[in-house]
C-alpha cells in the first residue's frame, strides 16, 4: 500500500515540476504551425541531455523550431552551415595571434551556445563531423592548451537532407549512434499549411517571450530521472532491443536475413531515458508501455543496420521496428 502512496506523491511532484511544458508549448505555438512531433522530440533531447538528428526536406521549419525554442528558454542559439570546405576550427574556435600584445588569444567558435543547429551535417568531411560529435559527447572543447566546458543546457540539432546525396559524406554508424534520437520530418497537413500561407502573406508574426529559465530545464532533468519505471517496463525495453539482435528468440526468424546489426546497449539506455522524459512531458510520474512505443521509432531507427537483402526487398528500419513492436509481448 505504501508503494502506491509513493507513486501518488511522485505523480503529484512530477505534475508540478512539469508545469513549464504547457507554457513552452503555448509560446512555440505562436510561431510554429503544426510540427508538434518535432518540437516534442527537441524537448525530449533537452530533458535527457541527448542530441537530435533530423532528416527532412528543406523548408519544413527545422531552423525555425530550434530558434524559437531557444528564445522561449532564454538561451543562446547558433547555427553552423556545414560545407565541404569547413574546418574543425570553424566550429570549435582557434588561437588568434595578437601582434600588439605579442601573444595568442582564444577565439571561441559557434559551438559555444546552448542550442546549436548543425545544418546539413553530411556536407562536411569526416574530421569536421568528428570535431562536432566529440564536443557533443564530452561537453567540452580544447583550444590550444585550454579546455572549456560547454554551457548547460547544451543541445545539438543536426539536420541532413535525404534527397541530395551528391557531394555528401554520410555519417558513420558509430557516430550516428551518438545521437539519442533520429527524427523524420514530414510535410504539414493541408489545414496547417493554409495557416502557414496566411501568416506569411500577412507578415503577421508574433514575438516569442522567454517563459522558462535555463536553470528550470536543468532542474527538470533531475525530475525526469525520478520518474518511476517498473521492472516489467525495463524488461519490455530489453525485449525490444534484444529482438533486433536475436530475432529468432522472439519468433521473428524472418528478420535474421534482413538485420545486419541490432541496437547497442546505448539503444537500451536511450529508450529508457526517452520513455521517462516522454512520461514527464505527459505530466505523469511513471512510465507506461505506450511511452516506450511512442519514442521507439525515433530512438531505434538509426541503430539498426540493414542487409543487402533488406535493401533489395525495400524493407526499411520502420518496417523492422513495427514487426518487433507487434511481436514483443506488452506488459
Amino acid at each position: 500500500m505504501t508503494h502506491s502512496i509513493d507513486i501518488e506523491a511522485l505523480n503529484q511532484q512530477i505534475y508540478l515540476d512539469s508545469a513549464f511544458v504547457e507554457r513552452l508549448n503555448a509560446e512555440t505555438g505562436k510561431v510554429i504551425v503544426g510540427q508538434h512531433h518535432m518540437v516534442e522530440r527537441l524537448l525530449l533531447g533537452l530533458l535527457t541531455r541527448g542530441h537530435v538528428l533530423l532528416e527532412g526536406l528543406p523548408g519544413l521549419a527545422k531552423t525555425l523550431a530550434i530558434k524559437t525554442l531557444s528564445k522561449t528558454i532564454d538561451a543562446k542559439f547558433s547555427r553552423i552551415q556545414f560545407t565541404p570546405d569547413l574546418l574543425p576550427a570553424d566550429i570549435i574556435g582557434t588561437m588568434i595571434y595578437n601582434p600588439s600584445q605579442n601573444e595568442f588569444s582564444v577565439r571561441k567558435g559557434p559551438i559555444f551556445a546552448n542550442f546549436v543547429l548543425a545544418d546539413e551535417i553530411n556536407r562536411a568531411p569526416a574530421k569536421v563531423q568528428s570535431a562536432l560529435l566529440e564536443a557533443m559527447q564530452e561537453r567540452q572543447v580544447t583550444i590550444g592548451n585550454e579546455t572549456f566546458k560547454l554551457q548547460e543546457p547544451f543541445l545539438v540539432l543536426a539536420t541532413q537532407n535525404p534527397i541530395e546525396q551528391e557531394g555528401t559524406y554520410p555519417l558513420p554508424e558509430a557516430q550516428v549512434d551518438r545521437f539519442m534520437l533520429k527524427v523524420k520530418i514530414t510535410y504539414p497537413k493541408q489545414e496547417e499549411e493554409r495557416e502557414i500561407i496566411r501568416r506569411n502573406l500577412k507578415g503577421d508574426f508574433e514575438n516569442v517571450n522567454a517563459v522558462v529559465k535555463p536553470e528550470e530545464i536543468i532542474k527538470a532533468r533531475e525530475s525526469v530521472r525520478k520518474v518511476y519505471m517498473d521492472e516489467k517496463i525495463e524488461q519490455y525495453i530489453l525485449d525490444i532491443v534484444f529482438a533486433t539482435r536475436t530475432p529468432a528468440d522472439y519468433r521473428l526468424k524472418n528478420l535474421e536475413l534482413l538485420i545486419n546489426y541490432g541496437g547497442s546497449p546505448r539503444a537500451s539506455i536511450a529508450l529508457a531515458m526517452a520513455a521517462k522524459a516522454y512520461a514527464f512531458l505527459q505530466r505523469r510520474g511513471y512510465v507506461i508501455p505506450e511511452d516506450v512505443r511512442s519514442v521507439c521509432h525515433d530512438v531505434m531507427r538509426h541503430r539498426i543496420g540493414l542487409t543487402y537483402e533488406a535493401e533489395a526487398e525495400n524493407v526499411t528500419q520502420e518496417d523492422i521496428i513495427n514487426q518487433v513492436l507487434n511481436s514483443v509481448e506488452v506488459p
